[in-house]
């Protein structure tokens, strides 16, 4: 099992992964340890019969105990008593007789140690995993000479009494435990003893400096589980530190181990570090082809494909660290000697890299990626081509490509997905899928699909009580959810999805970014709908730092609010530029508008008009529907201040319908304002009967915007919103009405103690 982690886990391109037998050099030996482990085994056997989960915890105690690495005294006993107190007191019991006793009460426990495991009811059978370890141990133990059964009887007393700071504390230790039984928690809920066993283990094991050579059962079984931990839940291996610890300790006995270096870059990864993780790398290929592990059983072939394949990943890893030269030259070296070998495979997976390296650089690569799926279908490379389809739908989404034709493709892709049991392009495909409707501006879209993704159970085997959730996609969903609530106004289910986030990505993770930025841009926004400009300043730096141009579009936005509209202005035009240049569609709307409000400031609404023209087609170009929802609203307030409210409103009520189905909650508010203002402009040109029905429509829609303002809790709009209603209520004649909203707007008023902002 443990051979066939590796080779999936390690690296997908590997051919050997397994540890070979006697990789260290030495064999499976008796050590205290085992002699704890032995104890634990004959506990379970002859003691008193021990409840349904108890058993059942210990059951799965077994094997991690066996394959793991050595534990201490304090270690393997607190983990047994988590499963069964009273197995971790009688298993206790039995090393005190035989370390306080004598080197005859080492050897009574070996020579009764088979009567329970051969009697007839015995549930450890001579083949099953316990059965071969205690016979396992037999056999070392009766091959022992006498000096070395003395040194093993030494060992044992020095492992036992370590575990205490002098040995007279063992007697005041035993009452304590069997006093402590009754009190225990049986029922508790089942979890993974094995991996708290291993992270409490490594994890506060400072004193330990050296631990000695692992066994070839051990290494394997650690390397898998850590591989496997690493790829599918982050949080559940063991932390950077610890794990490179170990790793130094397992290639001090053998600097030829491969393996333990593939894992050392997988680690270096998890926190950015570019030299171990290169170091690691090149390390890894390198005892690959001296350990001969390859060329032995493919000859000049194995070697080859070791080095054609360590180009890939280097270039690979260049790649992830922005390194676009290196990475470069590095798939250029590898391609070339997959053409020298006429390696097929490995040229599809160079293409691929080829193209994404390619989008990396800001170029257009469909034709590369076209050029990629077309071949690995030839090959038939399932992988390659759901991955090269994912990547054309991101490009056409970017190039404005229609709703049908991206769901279509992403539909062909599904079909392959579910055909082969790709659970993780399933993943991504759910996440790239929310993405597009939430760009397209269909928020219940998108919202149902981040759903889907979050409540689908993964195709991948779960082993090690591990569900694959935390990868990219699940980020990914997890922030769109987080910034959809957030424009709902429901700021309490954001505070919990971020939550989740920051538990199940910690910081150092790679993916951590991604919430971040979320949760910043989540507090700009809303520092901004309530004024609080002071607040909102500090969030553009830290968001610079994650994404350059969303943190020079944010500082914009604050100076703008600041009146520094020079400033203001000229950083929106360099970002106009960058944009333009970087085919960035979405964000070169967002600055049209920003730079139509700033004309707006200086009465040029004149000037701001062809300005949102040109967004509006833009965004209607790319089928970017909230977009286009939003430049409608500023078409709008500029045709009322032209004064044409006739068309101002006409204009508006073509994007009512989708922001009222789609929008963000102060998108709604805005609407609606706008819609009332724009009514009450009409009704003072009209008669007497349809001004006061003009009138009653504007409160009815400013009652409306007032409701939605207050989720929000945006006092400014709030402010303005009960003015308007004050004056209308004074014209209509509904004097306690308006003193009602009189005295709220006078209380926000006092509250704010700063000039009205504009009424859009």
């Amino acid at each position: 099992m443990a051979s066939v982690h590796e080779s999936l886990y390690f690296n997908p391109m590997m051919t050997n992964g397994v540890v070979h037998a006697n990789v260290f050099g030495i064999k499976d030996w008796v050590t205290p340890y085992k002699i704890s482990v032995l104890a634990l085994l004959y506990e379970m056997t002859t003691s008193k019969p021990i409840a349904l989960q108890e058993r059942r915890r210990l059951n799965k105690l077994i094997l991690p105990l066996q394959q793991g690495p050595d534990l201490t005294l304090d270690q393997f006993l607190k983990t047994v008593e988590e499963c069964c107190p009273q197995t971790a007191y009688a298993v206790k019991l039995r090393l005190h007789e035989m370390a306080d006793g004598e080197l005859k009460d080492m050897e009574y426990f070996f020579a009764t140690l088979p009567t329970p495991f051969s009697a007839i009811d015995s549930e450890a059978y001579k083949t099953s995993v316990v059965g071969l370890f205690m016979r396992h141990m037999l056999l070392a133990y009766n091959k022992l000479s006498f000096s070395q059964v003395y040194k093993l009887y030494k060992a044992l007393q020095q492992y036992y009494h370590s575990h205490y700071s002098q040995p007279g504390d063992v007697q005041v230790g035993l009452p304590a435990l069997a006093a402590d039984d009754s009190d225990m928690d049986l029922t508790s809920t089942e979890d993974n003893v094995g991996e708290r066993m291993e992270k409490e283990e490594l994890d506060t094991r400072p004193e330990v400096v050296d631990r000695g050579p692992l066994s070839q059962k051990q290494a394997e079984y650690f390397l898998a589980r850590q591989a496997y931990l690493l790829k599918n839940d982050e949080n559940k291996a063991l932390k950077p530190s610890a794990l490179q610890d170990e790793l130094n300790n397992m290639l001090k006995f053998n600097p030829d181990f491969a393996e333990a270096h593939y894992l050392s870059y997988l680690n270096s990864m998890r926190v950015q570090d570019i030299f171990i993780s290169t170091h690691s790398l090149l390390h890894y290929f390198d005892r690959l082809i001296l350990s001969g592990s390859e060329g032995k059983s493919n000859g000049d072939e194995g070697y080859g494909r070791s080095l054609r394949y360590a180009a890939l990943n280097l270039a690979a890893l260049h790649c992830r660290f922005g390194h676009y030269q290196q990475a470069d030259l590095a798939l250029q070296e590898a391609i070339r000697i997959a053409q020298e070998s006429n390696d097929h495979v490995c040229l599809q997976h160079c293409l691929s890299w080829l193209y994404t390296l390619e989008q990396m650089k800001g170029s257009d690569s469909s034709v590369l990626t076209e050029d990629s799926v077309k071949m690995a279908a030839h090959f038939c490379l399932p992988y390659l081509v759901s991955l090269g389809i994912q990547s054309l739908v991101q490009q056409g989404a970017v190039q404005g490509k229609t709703a049908h034709e991206l769901m279509d493709a992403l539909k062909d892709t599904d079909i392959l997905h579910w055909k082969h049991s790709l659970s993780e392009l399933i993943d991504i495909s759910l996440a790239q899928t929310t993405s597009i409707w939430r760009m397209y501006g269909k928020s219940t879209m998108a919202q149902q699909q981040a759903q889907l993704l979050l409540n689908m159970n993964s195709l991948e085997q779960v082993n090690f009580g591990v569900q694959q959730n935390n990868t990219e996609a699940f980020a990914v969903a997890l922030c769109h959810l987080a910034e959809l609530h957030a424009e709902q106004g429901l700021y309490g289910a954001v505070s919990e999805v971020l939550k989740h986030l920051k538990e199940q990505f910690p910081p150092h993770t790679q993916h951590a970014k991604l919430w971040m930025l979320c949760d910043l841009k989540i507090q700009f926004d809303r520092a901004m709908n309530d004024g609080k400009y002071h607040l909102a300043e500090p969030h553009v730096t830290a968001i610079a730092a994650l994404n350059k141009t969303e943190g020079l579009y944010r500082k914009a936005q604050v100076l703008k609010a600041l009146n520094r509209t020079t400033e203001a202005y000229s950083i929106l035009q360099r970002l106009q530029l960058y944009c333009e240049k970087t085919k960035y569609t979405e964000m070169i709307i967002r600055v049209m508008l920003v730079t139509a409000e700033l004309h707006w400031e200086s009465s040029g609404f004149a000037t701001a008009l062809p300005l949102l023209l040109q967004a509006l087609a833009l965004a209607r170009q790319h089928h970017l529907q909230a977009l286009a929802s939003e430049t409608i609203l500023h078409l709008a307030f500029t045709q009322l201040m032209l004064g044409v409210p006739e068309q101002a409103l006409g204009v508006l009520h073509e994007a009512m319908e989708p922001i009222l189905a789609h929008g963000a909650v102060m998108d709604k508010g805005r609407a609606l304002l706008l819609a009332a203002r724009c009514q009450m402009a009409m009704a003072g040109t009209r008669s007497n009967g349809q001004k006061h029905a003009a009138l009653g429509l504007a409160v009815q829609s400013l009652g409306e915007a007032a409701a939605y303002f207050s989720m929000l809790d945006c006092k400014e709009r709030l402010r303005d919103v009960h003015y308007l209603q004050a004056r209308l209520h004074h014209t209509l004649g509904q004097t306690p009405q308006r003193n009602k909203c009189a005295m709220l707007f006078r209380l926000l008023d006092q509250e704010l103690q700063a000039p009205g902002a504009p009424l859009l």
